[in-house]
């Protein structure tokens, strides 16, 4: 039962996600309001992550929506299983059933191919509903997702409005490649979430990987922290920097300095101007 935002930092913490009050307490508010929450941020500092460790602490079900340019609803909410109804038409031909009943029958659940937005809302118990990415998504598809963010239902022409049998715990992730509609917005809590100070930042690292010494452990952070201030095309994210100290871990280093810097830089970045400029630097970067 929880009771404060602060006893969600410690069974989050429990669970290996390390949060600081901040997002713990629009999580909890989350929660006893029953609205979704949209997190936005850099790609890499744990929206999506949240949602899942939420799921865990819950003990529920995840169901992901993965949105990208030109989803549509019959990816995202339904679609008729074409061939199962023309089936069903055919064995009907001589039955004795009128033509409205014969529609009734084959626009029906039997023949209803649930995709994540219909599956969230049709679950007995409730589930971690994560909508990630919505900012790749169109506007239209954003608009569509306004009568299930305020109701928590989903209106299908041929069958109308289908309301949830249990609200899902909605979380939607941006990484604010593009504006959001304030119709969206006014329907969500709202957190953006930065990249982790080095503090939160080193306590992650022992967290995850507690055989990484507290001096190297350090001395990584530092030098993540100086690589997000440089204008690279993309700065390391939490999933880097934990890659990194297994790399660092595998590798039996000690002791952080060019030479062995660079030779684990394929953990950190992901392009070759981003190594380029890194590797000029190196020397300010040790120092």
């Amino acid at each position: 039962m929880l009771n404060h935002p602060n006893d969600l930092i410690e069974l989050l913490d429990q669970l290996g996600y390390v949060v600081d009050e901040e997002l713990a307490t629009v999580l909890y508010l989350m929660l006893k309001l029953e609205k979704p929450l949209l997190l936005e941020g850099n790609p890499g500092v744990g929206k999506t992550e949240a949602a899942y460790v939420l799921a865990a602490y819950l003990k529920t079900d995840l169901i992901r929506l993965q949105c990208y340019e030109g989803l549509d609803v019959h990816s995202a909410v339904y679609e008729w299983n074409y061939q199962k109804q023309l089936l069903a038409i055919k064995i009907q031909e001589q039955s004795e059933l009128s033509a409205s009943e014969k529609e009734t029958m084959i626009f029906s659940d039997d023949y209803l191919l649930k995709r994540p937005l219909l599956q969230a809302i049709s679950t007995d118990k409730p589930v971690v509903l994560l909508i990630d990415e919505i900012d790749r998504a169109d506007e239209e598809f954003e608009a569509f997702l306004l009568e299930l963010l305020s109701a928590y239902q989903i209106s299908i022409p041929e069958m109308g409005t289908i309301k949830a049998k249990s609200k899902p715990h909605v979380i939607l992730t941006s990484n604010r490649t593009r504006e959001l509609s304030d119709a969206l917005k006014r329907r969500c809590l709202y957190n953006w979430v930065p990249y982790p100070s080095m503090e939160k930042e080193l306590k992650i690292i022992q967290k995850h990987l507690p055989d990484v010494e507290d001096t190297l452990a350090l001395q990584m952070v530092k030098i993540i922290q100086k690589l997000r201030k440089m204008k690279l095309d993309k700065s390391p994210g939490i999933a880097e920097t934990i890659d990194w100290a297994r790399g660092v871990l595998a590798l039996d280093i000690e002791d952080l300095n060019e030479e062995n810097i660079q030779q684990t830089l394929s953990c950190l970045l992901k392009s070759n101007n981003d190594f380029a400029k890194v590797e000029n630097e190196l020397v300010s970067i040790v120092n």
